[in-house]
């Protein structure tokens, strides 16, 4: 996961574009959107950060950092 392709998902999409993104990468559609990543999986993990983000930053009214923070946590406990 590149942290700069993430921020500028989350500063220039908004949530109904990142989520016809996540489709179509699944669909194997062109993207909506620029996504930035070396192959598919990349890049959709940079719009699945995106999309938790966007979420929690509406709704616990938080900055990026803390929510990128919360994210990265949240990995690294899944893969514990």
């Amino acid at each position: 996961m590149k942290i700069p392709e993430v921020k500028k998902l989350v500063e220039n999409c908004s949530m109904t574009e990142l989520i016809a993104a996540e489709e179509a990468l699944v669909e194997e559609k062109p993207l909506p959107v620029q996504v930035g990543g070396e192959d598919e999986g990349e890049k959709l993990t940079h719009i699945l950060a995106a999309i938790y983000i966007l979420e929690r930053m509406k709704s616990e009214g938080i900055d990026f950092k803390s929510a990128l923070r919360e994210y990265t946590r949240r990995v690294r406990e899944s893969i514990s």
